[in-house]
């Protein structure tokens, strides 16, 4: 059965900034700073990890690209095609593949070009805090 495991990320850890690392991800000139356990791993060589993010308001959009923004920092706004879905999570490719928590209240889920679904566009607000795991450091959920 598929799982959000699936959908890694592949890049490198380039610095380590107390419980945040500076995620440089594969074919991208992103620097994601992102919050996890403690980072004991190895810097500037390729690893694979989940990023999590938990939505705070997340429309469906007619057209765009795939990005995350800011560029460099702690990830705020998360567009891209969706490529899985569980329960209330689904996984969004923006240049990386994101985990995102749907938003609990349905105030904060607007379908305004339609349902959600595999292939759909949508464009996400997430709370500050977006997370990672290392792959294989935790059981597939």
């Amino acid at each position: 059965m598929a799982s959000i495991w699936d959908f890694p990320a592949k890049g490198k850890v380039i610095e380590v900034r107390g419980s945040l690392i500076v995620f440089h991800p594969a074919n991208t000139t992103y620097d994601l700073y992102l919050a996890g356990d403690a980072y004991s791993g190895p810097l500037n060589t390729p690893v694979e990890i989940l990023i999590r993010a938990k939505g705070r308001k997340l429309w469906t959009v007619p057209s765009g690209g795939n990005f995350i923004a800011p560029i460099t920092g702690t990830p705020r706004t998360i567009q891209g095609r969706v490529r899985f879905i569980q329960d209330q999570t689904i996984v969004v490719q923006a240049g990386v593949p994101v985990a995102i928590t749907l938003p609990a209240n349905d105030s904060g889920i607007d379908l305004s070009t339609g349902a959600i679904g595999i292939g759909s566009l949508v464009n996400a607000m997430v709370m500050p805090g977006v997370s990672y795991e290392l792959a294989g450091a935790a059981s597939p959920t």
